[in-house]
């Protein structure tokens, strides 16, 4: 298991276009969300203990702001050829099995992943009413055994002040886990 953090995009850039297939076959792009206040892009998996381990605190978070206009998206970007536990079929069970109430797509040309600069799971991206980017970073301080409580403190002020039109959060601490499956020859610049 390799541990990456969060490339850091640069805030206020705008959200990269998307179109993937949920657990249903159905497509969802970036433009089903332009009239939330808020988007939030998650870059998960199935099988990451780092993912696992925030996996019912995230989808409590989303259930909880959902309401208030935050619109939430997990994308699965994994090469399910070599990790088929997160392949569509898995997708699918683990959503039913964890009660998403948000999309849960799968990126299988892992150019979604690549536009965002995505390169760990979790890795989050929270884009504003104009789906510029706002915050990109962790959702808390807990890891798997490190026995800090999984509370999405971080991800939660920058949720607060994205919805109360306050200022993006000064500090923002990358996001930690398991590096994104790429396929091999399909590793972006960034990554290593």
């Amino acid at each position: 298991m390799a541990r990456t953090e969060s490339t850091m995009l640069e805030l206020g850039t705008r959200a990269p276009d998307f179109s993937l297939p949920d657990t249903q076959g159905k497509q969802v792009s970036l433009k089903d969300f332009a009239d939330a206040k808020g988007l939030l892009v998650v870059f998960m998996c199935n099988h990451c203990p780092y993912v696992i381990h925030v996996r019912d605190a995230l989808v409590e978070f989303a259930k909880e702001y959902q309401p208030q206009g935050l619109a939430v998206v997990g994308i699965n970007s994994n090469d399910a050829v070599n990790y088929p536990d997160d392949s569509p079929e898995k997708m699918a069970e683990a959503a039913a099995e964890h009660g998403f109430s948000f999309p849960y797509l799968y990126d299988e040309s892992q150019a979604v992943a690549k536009a965002y600069k995505a390169a760990c799971t979790p890795d989050f991206f929270l884009f504003d009413s104009e789906q510029k980017l706002f915050y990109r970073g962790q959702f808390d301080d807990s890891r798997p055994r490190n026995d800090v409580p999984v509370s999405g403190v971080d991800l939660r002020a920058a949720v607060d002040a994205l919805l109360n039109d306050e200022a993006s959060p000064e500090e923002q601490k990358p996001s930690l886990g398991c590096n994104i499956k790429w396929k091999e020859g399909n590793e972006p610049d960034y990554y290593g």
